[in-house]
């Protein structure tokens, strides 16, 4: 009889994919749209994102160009972005706005590094949450006489490897991002 690690596998991925997200909000000193992804302006009487008001391209390896399609919201992108204590500077033009991404300081690279690794152990206590559903489901199966001690050892095995593998994957991602904010 084989157990089924679908739902672990999905949540394993759900913590990648929320891993990454988190990254991706991260400066690193480099132009990147992706760190505006979390900002909400407030517009036609509802929240909208930065990429539904405007097209955003980058200019160079340290601005990018923010062109709203209406240009009365130029004002109130340029308020939230202010707002959102993302360490960028702004400057409204005619044609939109220009957002810079100032020289990371080491300081402010350390401290980056550090955020990373914190994000990296909240992966990781999402995917040991995960485990333990598991190992509880195996438990309560055996009890309920559908599985004997050889096969949850087999399967508890089997799950360990699967952790294993998603803490490698999210370890990867996070020497990726270390490697990115300290250069």
């Amino acid at each position: 009889m084989a157990y089924d690690f679908t739902e672990f596998k999905r949540a394993s991925e759900s913590s990648l994919e929320w891993l990454k997200k988190e990254y991706a909000s991260i400066s690193t000193g480099r132009a990147a749209p992706s760190v505006l992804d979390r900002i909400s302006v407030s517009a036609y009487g509802s929240s909208m994102h930065i990429s539904q008001l405007a097209t955003i391209s980058i200019e160079d390896s340290r601005t990018i160009r923010i062109t709203p399609w209406d240009k009365e919201i130029a004002k109130d992108i340029d308020k939230t972005i202010r707002e959102s204590n993302l360490g960028l500077s702004v400057s409204l033009d005619a044609t939109g706005l220009r957002v810079s991404f100032p020289e990371l300081t080491g300081e402010r690279r350390v401290i980056l590094s550090r955020l990373a690794r914190e994000k990296l152990e909240e992966a990781r206590i999402r995917v040991r949450a995960e485990r333990e559903k598991s190992i509880n489901s195996f438990t309560k199966r055996e009890g309920e006489g559908g599985y004997g001690e050889d096969e949850k050892l087999r399967f508890k095995t089997e799950l360990q490897k699967l952790v294993d593998d998603t803490n490698q994957k999210l370890e990867e991602l996070t020497s990726k991002k270390e490697k990115e904010i300290l250069e």
